[in-house]
């Protein structure tokens, strides 16, 4: 296998350039799954370790054609895909144009390999098919209590058009991500001061509330569509 590799390397050498097109060319001749990568122009990050098949051996061979492009092995980002990936499944048609925020860099790497999934295009600004949302899972559950707090019961406001790729994640891992990558850290909206204390007390008691929240709350939404 690996004297398949280097046939089509050599064969090809004069060919490689920095380019977007021929960095994805590369790996997908050492035998990488590009639809489970994420591209940018200085780091390539692993969405999905298994189904990329980007193994330590294929990082070396690309690092001597790439030196100059990290390979980033991060194993909270693949879990942050992979939460992601639960959502955008259902979301994303193919070939549709997606409008994304313009200074959120994590979302952006997210979607960028939706590119050769779907065949979807990612624009800042014009015409789009859906727009992207970029709530999380804090955001939502603290307005989800916000709400109750208030008196005024759940309310079920997603839109047709937009997709959510960060709603099952929680800031500390979307955080504790963009610190080890050297990233600036997140910001949240101002959160309604009694849910911060509840989710506060929550998170001592029961860790993994927020994720139990956002279910119910789904649940509910459901039932209520059904009847």
């Amino acid at each position: 296998m690996d004297s398949i590799f280097n046939f089509a390397i050599e064969r090809d050498e004069d060919e490689f350039t920095s380019s977007k097109k021929d960095v994805l060319k590369f790996l997908k001749i050492i035998g990488v799954d590009t639809r489970f990568i994420s591209y940018t122009k200085d780091k390539i990050y692993i969405n999905n370790l298994r189904f990329s098949k980007f193994s330590r051996k294929r990082q070396s061979t690309f690092n001597k054609e790439y030196p100059d492009i990290k390979v980033v092995r991060n194993s909270l980002f693949q879990k942050i895909c992979s939460k992601s990936s639960k959502v955008l499944a259902d979301e994303i048609k193919p070939n549709s144009a997606i409008l994304i925020p313009e200074n959120n860099e994590l979302i952006e790497i997210i979607l960028e390999p939706y590119t050769r999934k779907y065949g979807v295009k990612l624009v800042h600004s014009g015409n789009s098919d859906v727009i992207v949302n970029p709530i999380i899972l804090d955001d939502k559950v603290n307005n989800i209590f916000s709400d109750i707090f208030k008196g005024t019961g759940l309310t079920f406001n997603e839109k047709p058009n937009e997709i959510y790729p960060l709603i099952n994640v929680p800031l500390n891992w979307i955080n504790s991500f963009l610190e080890m990558d050297g990233k600036k850290k997140m910001e949240t909206e101002d959160y309604d001061e009694l849910s911060t204390s509840f989710m506060e007390f929550l998170e001592d008691v029961s860790p993994q509330y927020r994720e139990n929240v956002l279910k119910a709350y789904n649940y509910i939404e459901k039932e209520l569509e059904v009847k």
